[in-house]
């Protein structure tokens, strides 16, 4: 199943319609494997990414100006060939990422609806007009492109992610400078290279491989910026809020999360469990909107716990491209050694360790490790109140409903929650108390739809929501235009 880029890795940087090479290398080293290394890929220097934004800048009125058809046939074409090269590029993502390879393959499916969707909202630019308030004035307001976006996306969804951002940009009018995580090069440059082949504008879109140290604090600090995304921690999010703030470039962040998937006594178990497994552990955990905390009603919780358990015990871990896995490993060592880190803070703070909490040693040598489930654990505890981007999940017993949402709601963020119930007034209940930007009824509290909003509350988000119609209230400005006849 092994693919190779179209280009060389190490000319991985795209400015001004053209490749470059960079100041530097580093190296794509596969989690599942760590004898193989995916390539070289390029860094760019300071001058480089002051290139991109010159670029940038300069092609933005002339994409912006591009006629609408144009425009649109160009996002339906790059949505059309990510869902026909799903399977491939899928691979490389998982190679890269270590999500099992079904997983990749969705997500490049989900990366190339983005684009489809956002082509034909291309075509629905339409405008408002009324009277004005006084006689034989007339009024029309209109939306038009913000100018150069900066977009600085994840690793954990190292194309939908960048999709979701990259799309509506450009089918609104602006010009782009994609800064992914280094942790994932290879997906970039993949994606790169289909928008590279539409013949839009040299600049309108462009790749800055590189640190955030370099290329993230070059982006975000400069004047000739006017639209920062960002989706990453809450402590690289301040920055940019910081960074944005003196200049007035609006800025676009999501963030942490500490999401609660609630058992309620009427839940079915197997709809609760199989939820459960969807939203902590798929991924590796690694995802904005997994589940790490566990809200269970009293009258369930042994029910519910036994049958987590036996169900847990039934995943297989392995490589990303082995058939019939469910769990590949963590990103990187870093992230391994982090998450180990936390199972001690668990322990230390006394919860019991139900299942799990290894590291795997399989017959590739990589990143590996076991989902792992605490119990009897206390919402204050550290472990329940930061984020842990990890296959973990804490069980915290709560006696009824009311104590359910208020232990959910007991958080800094407020991102996604869920809860697992039968009673339309559980249900009705939760959807109206729960403090967060999306909430899931007998569903993981992972996943979300393309054409709706997404985005959180609290420490979770920050500006205009992303996806669905919602993404032109950051991408566009309002124009109100006011005419009298001669």
């Amino acid at each position: 199943m092994t693919q190779q880029l179209t280009i060389p890795t190490e000319n991985a940087l795209y400015i001004a319609g053209e490749w470059q090479s960079g100041a530097s290398t580093i190296a794509n080293i596969n989690p599942s494997d760590i004898s193989e290394n995916l390539g070289h890929f390029a860094q760019a220097s300071q001058v480089q990414v002051q290139q991109a934004i010159s670029a940038a800048k300069h092609a933005q009125p002339k994409w912006e100006k591009t006629p609408i058809e144009r425009k649109q046939a160009v996002l339906q074409a790059i949505g059309d060939e990510l869902i026909a090269r799903c399977d491939e590029l899928g691979t490389l993502l998982s190679r890269e990422e270590g999500k099992p390879f079904l997983e990749g393959r969705g997500e490049i499916y989900r990366a190339g609806q983005f684009f489809q969707y956002f082509a034909a909202e291309v075509l629905r630019q339409i405008g408002d007009s009324a009277d004005s308030v006084r006689p034989g004035v007339s009024v029309e307001v209109t939306r038009e492109a913000v100018g150069v976006i900066a977009i600085i996306s994840p690793w954990n969804f190292p194309t939908a992610t960048a999709a979701w951002k990259i799309a509506p940009a450009l089918a609104f009018g602006n010009s782009v400078i994609w800064k992914p995580a280094n942790l994932t090069p290879a997906s970039a440059v993949a994606l790169t290279e289909i928008i590279h082949r539409q013949g839009i504008p040299a600049g309108t879109f462009n790749l800055v491989l590189g640190s955030g140290s370099e290329v993230g604090n070059t982006l975000i600090n400069s004047t000739d910026v006017n639209g920062v995304s960002f989706t990453g921690s809450v402590e690289t999010g301040r920055k940019v809020a910081a960074a944005t703030a003196p200049n007035f470039v609006r800025c676009q962040l999501e963030m942490g999360s500490k999401n609660a998937l609630v058992i309620a006594d009427d839940a079915d178990i197997q709809i609760a469990v199989e939820a459960t497994i969807a939203g902590s552990f798929s991924g590796a955990g690694q995802k904005c909107t997994a589940s790490s905390r566990l809200v269970v009603m009293d009258g369930i919780h042994d029910q519910y716990v036994e049958a987590l358990i036996k169900r847990m015990s039934e995943l297989k871990v392995g490589h990303a491209l082995e058939e019939g896995i469910f769990m590949g490993p963590v990103v990187d060592g870093n992230q391994l050694e982090a998450n180990f880190g936390w199972i001690e803070k668990a322990r230390q703070s006394g919860a019991e360790l139900a299942f799990g909490g290894e590291r795997l040693n399989l017959a590739h040598e990589g990143y590996y490790m076991s989902p792992t489930l605490f119990l009897n654990t206390k919402n204050e505890w550290e472990v329940n109140q930061e984020e842990v981007f990890a296959p973990m999940a804490s069980v915290i017993r709560v006696a009824d409903l009311d104590e359910a949402i208020a232990t959910a709601n007991d958080t800094r963020f407020g991102l996604t929650g869920g809860i697992i119930t039968q009673s339309l007034r559980n249900s009705a209940i939760f959807k109206q108390q729960i403090q967060t930007g999306c909430a899931m009824v007998n569903l993981p509290t992972a996943g979300t739809d393309y054409h709706v909003p997404f985005g959180g509350r609290k420490e979770s988000s920050f500006g205009p929501r992303e996806q669905g119609q919602y993404a032109k209230e950051f991408y566009t400005v309002v124009k109100t235009a006011y005419q009298r006849p001669y």
